[in-house]
C-alpha cells in the first residue's frame, strides 16, 4: 500500500529525505497554496507536513476526507486546528528537539558576544572608529551565569557554559538540589539566581506566571553590571523595566533574540550602545531545518506503517464506549491537577491518582493523561498536552502512580489526585454531581464543596473568632467581592480552611496582606 504525502511549506531538502527513501511514500511539494487551493487539493493525501506558513483550519481538514497525519516541522503547532484534528480522527506530530542545539549555540554566541562586546566593536570598525580601551571586555571563567529554566535548552546551555568553566546556577520549577549535584551544577531559587549572576540566560515558556517574570524588582536583586540574555520567549524580560535598568546603569548589557512584538519596526533598546540584538535566530541553522523535517518525517513513516509516534500533540483515539464514560471527567481530571500544583512551590516527585467507584471498572489512561497534563501546565505552559504529558513527567523525574479502588467515600465516583514533594503531601479530591456538574469535595484533609473554575483563595489558618471577619475587612478595602465560601476545619480552635470563590484575580500585595493576619498560616490565588 502507498501513501499520497502533501508537502505545503519549504523543508529542507535533507530533511525529507527520508520520506523520499520510503518505497511506499509518493511526495508531492506545493508551496504558497492558498487556502481554497489547499482545500481543493487535500482530498488526495494521507500525510500533511507544514512549518508555520500554511493555515491548516477547520475547513481544510473537514475537506481531507484521507488524511490520517498532520506533520509540523517545528516547535508550536498554532497554525493547525488541533480540536478539529482530533475530531476528524487525525493525528498531529511536531519536532520538539530538533532546534535543541541551534538555540543553546545562539544563546552561547549571545553570553560570548557580550562579554568581548564584539557586536559594538565590529560596528564601531564599520564606522572608521578605531578604540581597543572602549571595548574592553570580561572573561566568562569563573563568572556565575543564571539559568532560569532548565529544560532541554537550558540543561544544554549549562553544560556548554561549564565548558567555558563557567560557575553555573540553575533555577527550574522541576530541579532539585540531587539532580543539580549530578548535573555538576549550583542549584538555587529564582532569588538566588538574581542576587548572585553576572550573566543571566532565560529559558521558559512564556505563561501567565512568566510573563514580565524578570520585572523592575527582579532588576533590583541583581548585582550591579549584570548581563542579561533572552533567546527564549519575547515577553519574558520586561522591556521597559530592562530598558530603565541599563539607563541606571544596573544593567552592563543585554543580548535579545526575541521581542514581546516581533517582527518590529521600532524599539527603543535598540538605541542603546550596550544592546544588540537578532530577528529570532535561535533556531535559524540549516542543521536546526532539517533536523526537524526529519524528525516530523520519521513520524508520519512510523505512524502510517502502523508503529508508535514518537512526538504527538493530539489525543489519541479511544474506543467509544469507554469514551462515552470517561468523557464528562476530562476536565475535572485537568482542573484538580492545576488546582493541585498551585499548593507547593516545592519539586513534585510522586503523583497518585485514585479512582473509585465506576470510574474503577474502566480505562482511564486519558484521565491520567489530563490529571498529569493539568499538573504540569503550571510551569510548562502549552508545550506540555495530553499525550506527551507522561513523558514530559518522566522526563522530569516526577513518579506516576495510577490506583483503583472501591472506596467511594459516600460520592458514586470520586477521583483523588496526591502529589507528594521531598517534604509534604498534598491532595484533593473531586466528583461530578448529577446536574451541578464538576465539584472539589476535599483538599487535603478537609471537606469542600467547590466548583472547580474562576477565581479561588485558599485559606489555611487557625479556627478562632474574627478571623473570617478581618478576612473579609481586607478584601472589602480592596473592592474584591466574595461569591462564595466554604469552611472546614479539624476542631475547635484547631486549623482551619476558607475556600473563597472571588470575582476578580488577587494580586500579590493583596494575598501577602491576608498572609499578615496572625491567624493564617498560608494563602494561594489560583485561576482555573
Amino acid at each position: 500500500m502507498s501513501f499520497n504525502i502533501l508537502i505545503a511549506d519549504p523543508l529542507s531538502e535533507e530533511g525529507l529525505q527520508p520520506l523520499q527513501d520510503a518505497e511506499n511514500m509518493n511526495l508531492v511539494i506545493e508551496t504558497n497554496l492558498s487556502p481554497e487551493e489547499l482545500e481543493s487539493r487535500i482530498g488526495d493525501f494521507d500525510g500533511l507536513l507544514v512549518r508555520s506558513q500554511t493555515q491548516v483550519t477547520r475547513n481544510i481538514i473537514q475537506k481531507a476526507k484521507n488524511l490520517k497525519i498532520i506533520g509540523r516541522a517545528g516547535v508550536g503547532v498554532d497554525n493547525i486546528d488541533l480540536d478539529a484534528a482530533t475530531e476528524n480522527g487525525i493525528i498531529v506530530v511536531n519536532a520538539p528537539n530538533g532546534n535543541t542545539n541551534s538555540a543553546a549555540e545562539h544563546t552561547m554566541a549571545m553570553i560570548m558576544s557580550l562579554s568581548r562586546k564584539i557586536p559594538q566593536a565590529y560596528y564601531a570598525l564599520k564606522n572608521h572608529q578605531w578604540d581597543r580601551k572602549k571595548y574592553v571586555g570580561v572573561e566568562l571563567k569563573n563568572k556565575t551565569l543564571g539559568i532560569v529554566g532548565l529544560g532541554r535548552i537550558g540543561t544544554e546551555v549549562a553544560s556548554r557554559a561549564k565548558g567555558q568553566r563557567m560557575d553555573v546556577m540553575a533555577y527550574d520549577p522541576f530541579l532539585t538540589e540531587e539532580k543539580a549535584d549530578k548535573m555538576g551544577i549550583r542549584y538555587g531559587s529564582i532569588e538566588d539566581v538574581l542576587k548572585e549572576a553576572d550573566f543571566i540566560t532565560v529559558h521558559t515558556p512564556l505563561l501567565k506566571e512568566t510573563k514580565h517574570l524578570i520585572n523592575a524588582e527582579a532588576f533590583q536583586q541583581m548585582k550591579p553590571g549584570v548581563q542579561i540574555v533572552n533567546c527564549a520567549r519575547g515577553g519574558i524580560i520586561d522591556e521597559e523595566a530592562l530598558y530603565n535598568a541599563i539607563v541606571d546603569k544596573k544593567v552592563a548589557g543585554a543580548a535579545l533574540d526575541v521581542f514581546e512584538e516581533e517582527p518590529f519596526h521600532d524599539n527603543k533598546l535598540l538605541e542603546l550602545p550596550e544592546v544588540f540584538a537578532t530577528p529570532h535566530l535561535g533556531a535559524s541553522t540549516i542543521e536546526a531545518q532539517e533536523n526537524v523535517a526529519i524528525d516530523v518525517c520519521q513520524d508520519v513513516i512510523g505512524f502510517l506503517m502502523g508503529d508508535l509516534v514518537r512526538n504527538p500533540v493530539n489525543l489519541p483515539s479511544v474506543p467509544n464506549d469507554i469514551m462515552s464514560k470517561i468523557e464528562p471527567y476530562f476536565n475535572l481530571a485537568e482542573k484538580l491537577g492545576s488546582f493541585l500544583i498551585h499548593l507547593t512551590d516545592e519539586v513534585v516527585e510522586e503523583v497518585n491518582i485514585y479512582y473509585a467507584g465506576d470510574l474503577s471498572e474502566v480505562e482511564v489512561a486519558p484521565l491520567t493523561r489530563n490529571t498529569v497534563k493539568g499538573l504540569l501546565t503550571r510551569h510548562l505552559g502549552d508545550h506540555v498536552n495530553d499525550v506527551n504529558a507522561l513523558y514530559l513527567a518522566k522526563r522530569k523525574g516526577i513518579n506516576i502512580n495510577e490506583n483503583k479502588t472501591s472506596r467511594t467515600r459516600g460520592f458514586t465516583n470520586l477521583l483523588t489526585v496526591e502529589v507528594k514533594t521531598a517534604t509534604e503531601t498534598r491532595s484533593v479530591a473531586g466528583t461530578l454531581l448529577n446536574g451541578l456538574g464538576p465539584r472539589i469535595v476535599k483538599v487535603d484533609k478537609y471537606s469542600v464543596d467547590v466548583t472547580p473554575e474562576d477565581h479561588i483563595v485558599v485559606i489555611y489558618h487557625q479556627d478562632q473568632p474574627g478571623v473570617i471577619g478581618r478576612m473579609g475587612s481586607i478584601l472589602a478595602q480592596h473592592h474584591i467581592n466574595i461569591a462564595t465560601m466554604q469552611v472546614d476545619r479539624v476542631g475547635i480552635g484547631g486549623e482551619a480552611i476558607m475556600m473563597l470563590k472571588v470575582d476578580r484575580h488577587m494580586e500579590q500585595k493583596e494575598l501577602d496582606e491576608l498572609k499578615s493576619l496572625e491567624e493564617i498560616h498560608e494563602v494561594t490565588a489560583i485561576d482555573l
